[in-house]
Formats: structure tokens, sequence, C-alpha cells
């Protein structure tokens, strides 16, 4: 399969060990926006209103036509500052096209307590419980 991982960048230091056990089990495995520069959006939002909200929506386009070339995107909600199982705002969007495109959804750990509980249980997703070989 092709597997997009989407994540929080604060998350980005975890994705070479999970990113190894997909290929090894066949996977192809497609990287996060910015994987490459995690501070880009800082770098954006430095230069003004105008060119971070640029910035933002062509990520989001990317994402979109990306996760349409894939079979199932892999999203790593790990604990960030106190918030178990964490699902920001631009993951959550990526969740929601892969819903929409209907692709496989897997959810590392269970899914988030909180406002968007609901939204992310009706995506049916499948929770590997941190078991990356179960995809």
């Amino acid at each position: 399969m092709k597997v997009f991982v989407i994540c929080s960048k604060h998350f980005y230091d975890r994705i070479p060990n999970i990113r190894k056990v997909l290929e090894e089990n066949g996977h192809t495995v497609y990287l996060p926006n910015c994987y490459d520069n995690p501070g880009k959006e800082s770098e954006m939002r430095k230069l003004g209103a105008e060119k971070h909200s640029k910035f933002k929506s062509e990520m989001f386009k990317q994402s979109e036509e990306l996760i349409n070339s894939m079979d199932a995107v892999l999203v790593l909600n790990l604990n960030k500052n106190g918030v178990d199982n964490y699902v920001g705002g631009a993951t959550f969007l990526e969740m929601y096209d892969a819903f929409r495109m209907g692709k496989k959804i897997y959810l590392y750990n269970p899914v988030p307590k909180g406002i968007l509980e609901d939204e992310i249980i009706g995506f049916n997703p499948t929770i590997i419980n941190g078991k990356v070989s179960l995809i």
C-alpha cells in the first residue's frame, strides 16, 4: 500500500522508525508536508499574514492531492503538551480528506478525548495501538 504519514511536526522525530517498519512490510511511505523543514511554517508566519495564509492554503491543497493518490493514511496521534493522543487542526483536516476520498485511516493510538472525538470516530479509523506491523 501507499501510506501517507500525517501528524504534528512535533512528532517528526518518531517517523524514521515507523517508516522503517512500514517499508519492511512492503509499503511505500509518503512523509508529511515540510518534513524536511519543520520550521517552514514559522518562517512563513514571520513574513506576514498574507504570505502565511498563502503557504497554509498551498499545504492544504498539496495534502489533498497526495491523499487522493494514497491507499491509506497513518495518523501519529501521540501525546503533546499534556494532551493524550493529540490530533491538531491540519491533521484533522487531512483525516477528513482521507475519509471523504474513501481511504483507509489508521490511528497510531486511540481516538483522543475532546471536541473532535465524535468526528474522528465517524471517520471509522482502525486503531493500531502503536503496532505499525498491523498495517
